[in-house]
C-alpha cells in the first residue's frame, strides 16, 4: 500500500492554522507629566533593550580586565620566585665548591669540612623547608648534605635525580634544571670542585618553593569568585522581575515539548475522554504511532471507534459499563488502524478521574506493543521448532530446572520411564516423578574422562521391563540439568555374547592345554579340539565384526537426529527468524549447539574406526606433494597451540612425493598433531619433521608434553584407550585418535611407533611406503 500524504481521520478536517501573536502591554503617564516626560520616556523605552543586553558585557568585561590584570601580575611575582630560587641555589653551590677548592684534606676531615660549609652557607643564605645542599666524592656519592637531606648521605645523586644526565656531564654550565625526585618536581644545580674530584649540588623543591605563591593564587581565585559571584547576583536580581513571565512561559513550553518527546520516544500516547460529551483528546505522540496528522481538536466518539478493529472489542460497550458504574478502570490490548492501512497493536490503560462525579473523565495511557506481540509470536514459534527437534530425535531426552523441576522432555523419556503424560508436566519435581516411577534392575556408573573434567556423568540402567539405557546428564550454567538416554539393549545383549563365547573360548583353551600336558599320544582328539578352537576364534571374530557393524550402523542412526539439533541450534542461535527473546533460550541453544558438536565429532570418529575394523575403509593411492599438504593441516591446529602459547615448528623438504591416500595422511598428521598439542604444557613447543629413508617417508611429530609411562606404551593405539594419568584426566576425547592413525598407517603398509620419556615428552613415528601400488579395496570379513 503507497504510503499516504497528510492522513486524517474520518471526519476530523485537520490542523487549523493559527497564527498567534503576543500582545505588549506599556503603562503610558498621564496628564502634564506625560507631556513634559514623554519624549524622554520614548528615548527611553528604545534604547532599553540595548542597556539591558549591554549590562551583562560590562560586567563581564570588568571581570576579564581586573582578571587579566591579577593574571599578569601572579605570573611575574612566579617568575621572580624561580628566578630568586635559582640565583639563591646558584650562589650557596658556588660558594661551597669555590671554598672546597682552595682546602685540602682526608677524605673524613673533607666529609666534616664539608658538613660545616653546608651549615654555614645554609645560615648565610636562610634556611628553606626543602632546600638541599649536597657534597659528593668523584662518583657523585653524597658524602655531606644539610640536615633536610640526611637520607641522601651514602646513596649517589644519579640513582635520586631523574632528568638530570647534562648536570652531571657539564655541571654548573648546564644551569639550574628541572628533575625529579621521588617522583616530585625540584630544581637542581651541580657544581664542579675545581682541582679535586667532587661536585657540589643544590637543590629545592618547586612545591615548596611556589607554596605561598599557590596560598596568594587560591586567595586571588576566591576574592575573584566571590566578586564575581556578587556580581552575578546583582545582575540576576536585575533580570529576574524582567525575564520571570518569559521564564514561566519558556519552563511551560519545555516542559509540554519534554513529554510529548518521551510518548513519542516511548512509543505511548496519551488520552483523554470526556465520557458526557462523547469527546476525545488525542496528544501529538497518538498521532505519530498511528500516522495520522496531528490536530488540536477533540475527536468525537464515533471517529475513534471506525480504526478500532470489530474483532478486538468494542467501544460503544467499554463506555456503557463506565457510565453503569460497572467498572472504573480500563486496561485493554486491541488493534488500530495505521494511516498506511496496516494494523497496530496498542495496550490502553485509563482511570476514571473521579468515580463519583456526575460527569465522569477518562484519563489513561496508550502503548504500542506491536512488537512485543510480534516477538511473543516468533519466541513461540522459535520453541515450537525446539521441541519438535527433541521429539523427533529417537533418544530420550529431559530438561531439569536448577530446583529439579521438569522443562520439557520427549515423548520417548515418558516411554523409558513408564509413568502416565498427566504425572509428567512442566512444573514437576523430578523426585516425585522418579518415586512414580518403576524402580531400575540396576544401576552403575560409567567413569569416563570426560566426566572427570566437566559436570557430567554416565549411567547405565536396567530398565524394569528388562532393556539397557545408557544415559548421560550434564550440567547447564545456570544450574540445570540436561539428560540424554540411548537404548543399548541390542549393544549389552552382543557384549554378553560375546563374552560368552570369551569365556566358552578360554575354557577350550584350558582343556586344550591339559590335553596336550596329560595326552601327548592322543593326536585325533587335540585335532578335534584345535577345530574347536578355530570355530569358536571365528565366533569371536563374527562377534567383533557384528560390534563393530552395529557401532556404525548406530553412528549412521546418532549422527541424523544430531545433525537436525546442531543445524536447528545453529539457526535459533543466528537468529534467522527473529530474537528468541530470553538470554537463557540463547545460552541454552549454545549449549544446544556445541554439546551436539562435540558428541558428532566423536560419532565420526567411532564410525571411521568401526569402518576400518569391519574392513570398509577405502584407500584411494595418489601422488601426493606432501610440503603443501603437511602445510595446510599445521594451520588447523596452530590456532588451537597459539591458545596455549606452544610454538609449533615443521621441518619439510619442499619437493618431496609419495605415493597414498590424501584424505588418510591428512587425518593421521591432525590426530597426531592434535594429540601433542592436548598434552602440551604452557609455552611448550611441537617439532613436526618427514624424511625419506630408503623406500620409505618417515612422519616424526616431537613435542615437549607430559610424556607417557612406560608401562601404558603397550596399550597405546588401541580403540578406546587412554592413558589414565593424573595429565589425562584433565582432557576430553575418546580415545580413537591414536587407534584411527595406527590403522590408517597399517592399511598403506606402514607402522606407527611411540617413543616417550615421562616428564620429558613424546615422539610419534609414522613410517609409510612411497611406491607406487594399485588401488586397495580391503575385502569386507
Amino acid at each position: 500500500m503507497a504510503k499516504a500524504e497528510g492522513w486524517v481521520l474520518p471526519g476530523i478536517t485537520g490542523r487549523s492554522a493559527r497564527s498567534r501573536h503576543r500582545r505588549k502591554s506599556r503603562m503610558g503617564l498621564a496628564g502634564n507629566a506625560k507631556i513634559i516626560a514623554a519624549p524622554a520616556y520614548e528615548r527611553l523605552l528604545a534604547i532599553e533593550p540595548h542597556l539591558r543586553r549591554s549590562i551583562p558585557i560590562l560586567i563581564i568585561i570588568f571581570l576579564l580586565v581586573v582578571a587579566a590584570a591579577r593574571f599578569v601580575s601572579l605570573l611575574n611575582w612566579r617568575d621572580d620566585i624561580e628566578r630568586d630560587a635559582k640565583t639563591m641555589l646558584a650562589l650557596a653551590a658556588e660558594s661551597i665548591a669555590v671554598t672546597l677548592s682552595v682546602e685540602t684534606s682526608s677524605e673524613e676531615d673533607g666529609a666534616d669540612r664539608a658538613r660545616a660549609l653546608i651549615e654555614e652557607t645554609s645560615r648565610r643564605v636562610g634556611s628553606a623547608e626543602r632546600r638541599v645542599l649536597a657534597v659528593t666524592d668523584a662518583g657523585f656519592n653524597v658524602i655531606a648534605a644539610s640536615s633536610n637531606g640526611q637520607d641522601m648521605v651514602g646513596r649517589s645523586l644519579e640513582a635520586v635525580l631523574s632528568g638530570g644526565q647534562p648536570l652531571f656531564l657539564f655541571g654548573a654550565r648546564a644551569g639550574v634544571m628541572d628533575v625529579e625526585v621521588a617522583g616530585e618536581p625540584w630544581l637542581a644545580l651541580i657544581v664542579f670542585i675545581r682541582g679535586q674530584d667532587g661536585a657540589v649540588a643544590a637543590l629545592t623543591s618547586r612545591d615548596a618553593l611556589f607554596a605561598e605563591w599557590r596560598r596568594s593564587v587560591s586567595l586571588n581565585v576566591t576574592l575573584f569568585s566571590l566578586t564575581a559571584g556578587i556580581l552575578m547576583v546583582i545582575l540576576y536580581a536585575y533580570f529576574s522581575q524582567a525575564a520571570r513571565a518569559q521564564a514561566a512561559d519558556r519552563i511551560y513550553l519545555e516542559a509540554h515539548e519534554r513529554i510529548d518527546m518521551a510518548m513519542v520516544r516511548g512509543r505511548c500516547g496519551l488520552w483523554d475522554w470526556d465520557m458526557v460529551r462523547g469527546k476525545m483528546f488525542w496528544s501529538r505522540s497518538m498521532f505519530d504511532m498511528l500516522g495520522y496528522e496531528p490536530t488540536d481538536e477533540m475527536l468525537s466518539f464515533g471517529e475513534v471507534s471506525a480504526i478500532i478493529h470489530p474483532e478486538d472489542g468494542d467501544l460503544f460497550e467499554i463506555a456503557n459499563r463506565i457510565v453503569a458504574r460497572e467498572i472504573d478502570q480500563v486496561d485493554r490490548v486491541f488493534r488500530m488502524r495505521h494511516a498506511e492501512g496496516h494494523w497496530v497493536w496498542m495496550r490502553a490503560r485509563a482511570q476514571v478521574v473521579d468515580p463519583q462525579a456526575p460527569e465522569l473523565h477518562l484519563i489513561g495511557i496508550a502503548v504500542d506493543v506491536t512488537e512485543q506481540r510480534t516477538l511473543a509470536q516468533q519466541t513461540e514459534a522459535a520453541d515450537l521448532r525446539l521441541r519438535t527437534a527433541i521429539e523427533s530425535i529417537s533418544e530420550s531426552f529431559v530438561l531439569w530446572d536448577y530446583s529439579e523441576r521438569l522443562i520439557m522432555c520427549n515423548s520417548k523419556y515418558q516411554q523409558d520411564i513408564g509413568v502416565e503424560a498427566n504425572h509428567v508436566v512442566p512444573g514437576a519435581r523430578r523426585r516425585d516423578i522418579e518415586t512414580l516411577a518403576p524402580s531400575f534392575r540396576s544401576e552403575r556408573r560409567i567413569l569416563t574422562a570426560a566426566s572427570a573434567t566437566s559436570n557430567s556423568a554416565t549411567f547405565e540402567r536396567q530398565l524394569s521391563d528388562g532393556r539397557w539405557l545408557q544415559v548421560t546428564e550434564m550440567k547447564t550454567r545456570d544450574g540445570g540439568t540436561v539428560s540424554v538416554g540411548t537404548d543399548i539393549t541390542q549393544l549389552k545383549q552382543h557384549q554378553g555374547k560375546l563374552v560368552d563365547s570369551e569365556r566358552r573360548l578360554m575354557a577350550t583353551i584350558h582343556d586344550l592345554s591339559v590335553a596336550r600336558r596329560a595326552e601327548q599320544d592322543r593326536s585325533a582328539e587335540l585335532s578335534e579340539l584345535n577345530r574347536k578352537y578355530m570355530r569358536e576364534t571365528e565366533r569371536a571374530e563374527a562377534a567383533n565384526r557384528a560390534k563393530s557393524e552395529f557401532l556404525a550402523n548406530m553412528s549412521h542412526e546418532l549422527r541424523t537426529p544430531l545433525n537436525a539439533i546442531i543445524g536447528f541450534s545453529e539457526v535459533m542461535q543466528s537468529g534467522m527468524f527473529g530474537p528468541l527473546g530470553s538470554e537463557r533460550y540463547e545460552e541454552y541453544v549454545r549449549d544446544i549447539c556445541s554439546s551436539g558438536s562435540y558428541l558428532l565429532g566423536v560419532i565420526n570418529d567411532i564410525l571411521d574406526m568401526s569402518k576400518i575394523e569391519a574392513g570398509q575403509f577405502s584407500v584411494e593411492r595418489e601422488e601426493i606433494d606432501l610440503c603443501p599438504l603437511i602445510r595446510e593441516t599445521v594451520r588447523v591446529v596452530v590456532l588451537q597451540a597459539a591458545e596455549k602459547n606452544i610454538e609449533v615448528k615443521s621441518d619439510i623438504p619442499e619437493t618431496m612425493t609419495m605415493f597414498a591416500d590424501r584424505r588418510a595422511i591428512k587425518q593421521i598428521v591432525i590426530n597426531l598433531l592434535s594429540n601433542a598439542v592436548k598434552f602440551t604444557g604452557e609455552g611448550g613447543h611441537i617439532t613436526l619433521r618427514a624424511r625419506k629413508v630408503g623406500s620409505a617417508i618417515t612422519l616424526t611429530i616431537e613435542d615437549s608434553g607430559c610424556g607417557i609411562p612406560r608401562d601404558a606404551l603397550k596399550k597405546l593405539g588401541r580403540p578406546f584407550e587412554q592413558v589414565q594419568n593424573q595429565f589425562s584426566k584433565n582432557h576430553t576425547g575418546s580415545g580413537l585418535g591414536l587407534a584411527i592413525s595406527r590403522s590408517l598407517a597399517e592399511l598403506h603398509g606402514g607402522v606407527l611407533k611411540i617413543r616417550s620419556n615421562e616428564g620429558v615428552g613424546t615422539v610419534v613415528s609414522v613410517r609409510i611406503p612411497v611406491q607406487e601400488r594399485k588401488r586397495i579395496h580391503p575385502a569386507a570379513a
